[in-house]
């Protein structure tokens, strides 16, 4: 069991837009401060079809972005603590397909304190059971 337990439920087809719900699980003995994660929808002939990064817990304020409306710098995952982010990833043109699978890869974990982790070890990334 990784120490970042992430749960990803079949995504959602409406229009241009895939939404894929993630649930996290922060197993960690300290505040996860922030994680970035990559989604990748592909149809049932293994094609992606679509691609989104976003930050799932906290974010990074590099290069003058700035907060969503209601979000403090302290936002994390507490230790022990579960959230939910919905993953939206949109198209260029409408999906031809609902029947779509969604690949979510880790590629930053950072910890209380500015320590990141090791996201090949520590994360661990499962599909919903139906």
């Amino acid at each position: 069991m990784g120490q970042l337990s992430v749960v990803v439920s079949p995504a959602k087809v409406s229009g241009q837009k895939a939404v894929v719900p993630l649930e996290l699980k922060n197993n960690f003995a300290v505040k996860v401060e922030s994680a970035r994660a990559a989604c990748f929808v592909f149809d049932e002939q293994g094609k992606m079809v679509g691609q989104a990064s976003r930050w799932v817990i906290g974010g990074d304020l590099a290069g003058g972005q700035q907060r969503p409306a209601g979000k403090d710098q302290n936002d994390g995952l507490a230790a022990g603590g579960t959230n939910r982010f919905n993953f939206v990833v949109t198209s260029g043109k409408p999906f031809t397909t609902t029947n779509l699978t969604a690949r979510v890869q880790f590629s930053r974990v950072v910890l209380e304190g500015g320590r990141s982790v090791d996201v090949r070890k520590e994360v661990e990334v499962k599909e919903a059971r139906e």
